[in-house]
């Protein structure tokens, strides 16, 4: 009896220490930050970014992170799935505000996961990801695309919400159903609105500008676009303050609708930069990632919270790109392109990680990484086996941030664009299945002013801003690439396992013509 109680006492402490060391998780999405608006990823830039730089100098800094897709709603459902959305059936484009629950209902999520495994889970912000909300009889909304302004009435607001945040794995949520400039114009906790959006408004796509107003539609009484931000960080802090008070470790997701259109400094951030409103919303955004940062120290769980700070793609032209460039900043940094291309300013993005127990501060690393990744890194921290059907094309980082010398990082990412246009990277080289940007900067598509070869291979190594296509010249590492997307397209993941299926059938040249 002695023996069968000391074992007891052994494996129940063992159980609490390893609880004990569990980290604290908090993924910090912002919206539409571009490549180059990060000062620690581009000097010559002229936004202050002190605490985003402060997670650089506190820890590692990589240069070749990629969201999975160069627009919103894919890459949250990579995220959370740690699955590339084109093997969804969204496979183009974005959700709207109302538009329904786009994760399978059997699908693993990371937020499920760790918290199946002992973590309290949080997302406070930006949804994009779909919810249930109730459709009035004989009334519709758009299932895979932005509801028009015919339909933004169409749903019973007063009603509870079913299939969202909480569905997938958080215990907590707080935050908007979509972007900012989609409707509702209300708040939403957990499964309910906070106040029924019974006026019909719209609010100015950048502050200041009399041109250009976000979709009109139904919004709560009180609900002012530039309060948004500001009470997202209060719930996040508060979220923490409270979370630090238990010995249970904690998952944070705080997906920021910022710097993303409507842009809405607070009167006190107005003019900070002398650049323009968006340089303005960059500083207020960065300012709010520090005040959470300061919350963490405040709490004393700094040391074990591992905080990753990134963005769903590259920066949106709404940023008036003419005028910041007048003034010397370029928020693609060296980079080709902006959100929703195929090129690396559409998905290459800053990927900033503090982790003070494990992480060496002061490091930069240049191997690849995509968004996707954090489910496998999360599986890998707790030291638990992933389900044979999740995660399929999440790679750990833990390699590649030293932490551990066991498994490999990633060599191939996949990367979609805005129309579907599909990208893949095999080391240095990169090679883009169209003709075109697959997105809005030129040559858009379908407006092409001269013939252009069906596909783009680029060298990275020696020409990150895409400038010369070696297609022709490399007719058999065009081959060799196409071959690879395509088998990691059929095989259903990209990573070692057991095959498995896409919900829809997906095709890789739909926009080349002609395979190489």
């Amino acid at each position: 009896m002695k023996i069968l109680l000391s074992s007891i006492v052994l494996i129940l402490g063992s159980t609490a220490l390893r609880a004990a060391d569990k980290p604290n998780i908090i993924f910090i999405l912002c919206d539409d930050l571009g490549y180059g608006d990060v000062k620690c990823y581009n000097p010559e830039g002229k936004i202050p970014t002190p605490n985003m730089d402060r997670l650089a100098k506190e820890g590692m800094r990589f240069t070749d992170a990629h969201s999975p897709s160069a627009v919103c709603s894919p890459t949250r459902y990579g995220i959370m799935t740690g699955r590339y959305a084109w093997r969804s059936k969204l496979q183009r484009g974005v959700l709207g505000g109302l538009s329904p629950r786009l994760i399978e209902k059997d699908r693993q999520t990371v937020a499920g996961f760790l918290k199946n495994h002992g973590y309290h889970t949080a997302c406070i912000g930006k949804w994009h990801l779909g919810m249930d909300w109730v459709v009035k009889p004989g009334k519709s909304v758009n299932p895979l695309s932005i509801e028009s302004r015919e339909q933004v009435f169409n749903v019973d607001y007063d009603q509870p919400i079913s299939n969202g945040p909480n569905a997938v794995g958080f215990d907590y949520y707080f935050g908007i159903s979509a972007s900012l400039d989609m409707v509702p114009y209300t708040f939403i906790e957990n499964n309910k609105v906070v106040k029924s959006p019974t006026e019909d408004r719209d609010f100015a796509m950048m502050f200041g500008k009399a041109q250009g107003r976000c979709r009109k539609g139904p919004t709560a009484p009180g609900f002012e676009v530039e309060d948004v931000l500001p009470t997202l960080t209060s719930k996040a802090i508060t979220y923490v303050q409270d979370r630090a008070k238990e010995k249970k470790p904690f998952f944070l997701y705080l997906p920021y609708a910022s710097p993303h259109t409507p842009i809405a400094p607070t009167k006190e951030w107005q003019g900070k930069s002398k650049l323009n409103p968006y340089a303005d919303f960059v500083m207020q955004t960065d300012d709010c990632i520090g005040q959470l940062l300061k919350q963490l120290d405040e709490s004393g769980i700094a040391k074990n919270t591992l905080v990753i700070c990134t963005s769903d793609n590259g920066c949106s032209p709404q940023a008036d790109f003419a005028a910041l460039e007048a003034k010397g900043h370029h928020p693609s940094g060296p980079l080709r392109g902006h959100k929703a291309d195929i090129f690396e300013g559409g998905h290459r993005v800053p990927f900033l990680v503090r982790w003070p127990e494990k992480l060496k501060a002061g490091t930069t690393s240049s191997e690849l990484v995509n968004l996707v990744d954090l489910f496998a890194t999360c599986a890998e921290i707790i030291d638990q086996p992933l389900p044979a059907t999740a995660a399929v094309d999440s790679v750990s980082l833990l390699p590649a941030l030293g932490i551990t010398s066991d498994g490999k990082p990633r060599t191939t990412t996949i990367v979609h664009s805005i129309n579907g246009s599909f990208a893949i990277r095999d080391g240095k080289w990169k090679l883009a299945l169209c003709p075109d940007s697959g997105g809005w900067s030129a040559p858009r598509p379908g407006k092409k002013a001269t013939i252009l070869p069906d596909m783009q291979l680029f060298d990275l190594s020696r020409d990150l801003a895409e400038r010369t296509n070696l297609v022709e010249e490399h007719t058999e590492r065009v081959a060799e690439m196409a071959a690879l997307l395509e088998m990691q397209v059929i095989k259903g993941r990209s990573t070692p396992g057991k095959p498995t299926t896409n919900t829809v059938p997906v095709d890789i040249f739909k926009f080349s013509p002609k395979k190489k």
